[in-house]
């Protein structure tokens, strides 16, 4: 009886140290729980905190709606094409003796590019000539006896079926003559054949045979391209949605002028003009196929350039603002517009046409009001606005560098003070 109750006399006190710890756990989340609030910044807020941030005006730039000259502009990508492009064939066939023209020459209309073997034509040529000749003598022959015979018909000294006979021999002498003089014409044109000249002036590329081979007029291929490079052209297709307002303007009779930039859409290349359009809408695509002219003076632009197209369309005052200033989220397009107290209120707008760096406001904005361009991120309904120019920016930074600077001469007087 006495070993049973030491026993459980040991079991309680092995409790009592686990007691004693969750007794001293359940103070500690007491305190916790009710511990006196610490003192908090008089606007409500951690300096830190979410609340603190947004009670901090955000730095941001404005700029200024206003009413302006608005160019209606429209952007493709457009192909550089060769105003004329050539394939030079020879027409007849032969041994090619010359080449008279070297790689990427430039060449005007009439120009020599190669040398057949004419000699085979002039053979023929010299063939068709002497039966010309030989032709023409017979006609002359009859035609003299054809006089003789209608005097001695007149005299009654021969009969009329015979002077009759003369006569349609004279005229199939002279359906003769009219077919040799087609044959020399056709010899002679065979022999110029062999002089292959530039049909039109342009640059030429490399050239696909050499001297020495012979060439057929069914070669497909041919000698050399010609490419016309001045003026040159550049297709490109617009959405057929801006068809109309390109077709209003070039049936006032107005020309419209385009520009050309290059791949990253920064650098002007030349300026042109419009000088016709498709005439039927792409149904895979839905655009419209237009072609531009350009002088191309100094040969910047290349056939088969890819190169960026800005179609100048119309011209109007609008009220404007930057482009870079419209946002957009789920209640369509909107700008964060700057209140007389610098807070800044979510406006949506209603935009129209861009111009460059502008867009046109057709509703949701006034002349003077304004908008917030640069600084957005952090910006929400309410929000207080801190304005910064780029002379604030530009002394901010000068200031940072003076700095730095004296920094930078605290540490070399340092550097040379003496241990000592």
């Amino acid at each position: 009886m006495s070993e049973s109750n030491s026993e459980l006399s040991r079991t309680r006190m092995s409790y009592w140290p686990w007691l004693f710890v969750l007794l001293v756990l359940a103070a500690c989340a007491y305190w916790y729980v009710n511990k006196t609030p610490s003192p908090q910044p008089q606007n409500g807020g951690s300096l830190f905190g979410p609340r603190g941030m947004s009670s901090m005006p955000v730095p941001v730039k404005v700029a200024t709606a206003e009413v302006g000259l608005i160019n209606y502009t429209l952007k493709a990508i457009g192909t550089v094409t060769a105003f004329n492009t050539v394939t030079v064939r020879s027409r007849v066939d032969g041994e090619l003796l010359k080449i008279a023209f070297t790689d990427g020459q430039k060449v005007q209309a009439g120009d020599l590019l190669a040398q057949i073997d004419p000699r085979t034509y002039q053979i023929a040529l010299d063939q068709a000539l002497g039966q010309q000749a030989q032709n023409e003598a017979q006609l002359k022959n009859a035609q003299r006896d054809l006089q003789r015979y209608q005097l001695l018909h007149k005299q009654n000294s021969i009969a009329k079926q015979q002077v009759d006979a003369q006569a349609a021999l004279v005229q199939q002498l002279q359906g003769s003559r009219k077919s040799d003089q087609a044959a020399v014409d056709n010899a002679r044109l065979q022999l110029d054949y062999t002089r292959i000249t530039a049909p039109i002036g342009g640059r030429l590329g490399l050239r696909k045979i050499d001297a020495g081979n012979m060439v057929n007029a069914s070669n497909t291929d041919g000698l050399v391209t010609i490419t016309q490079t001045q003026p040159i052209s550049v297709l490109f297709t617009l959405p057929q949605a801006q068809l109309p307002d390109v077709l209003a303007q070039l049936r006032a009779g107005k020309t419209l002028q385009a520009d050309l930039y290059d791949r990253e859409d920064l650098n002007k290349l030349a300026t042109g003009e419009l000088i016709s359009v498709d005439n039927q809408i792409d149904v895979a695509t839905g655009t419209v196929s237009f072609k531009a002219r350009f002088e191309n003076e100094d040969e910047t632009l290349f056939p088969n350039q890819f190169a960026n197209v800005r179609l100048h369309v119309d011209a109007a005052q609008a009220l404007a603002i930057p482009t870079v200033a419209v946002q957009h989220g789920s209640v369509g397009a909107f700008v964060y517009r700057l209140d007389e107290d610098d807070k800044v209120h979510v406006q949506p707008i209603i935009v129209g046409r861009t111009d460059e760096k502008r867009i046109e406001v057709v509703s949701g904005l006034s002349a003077g009001q304004r908008v917030v361009t640069e600084g957005v991120d952090r910006l929400r309904e309410g929000s207080k606005a801190q304005i910064v120019t780029d002379e604030a920016a530009a002394k901010q930074a000068s200031a940072a560098n003076g700095g730095a600077k004296g920094t930078g001469q605290g540490g070399e007087a340092g550097g040379r003070r003496s241990p000592h």
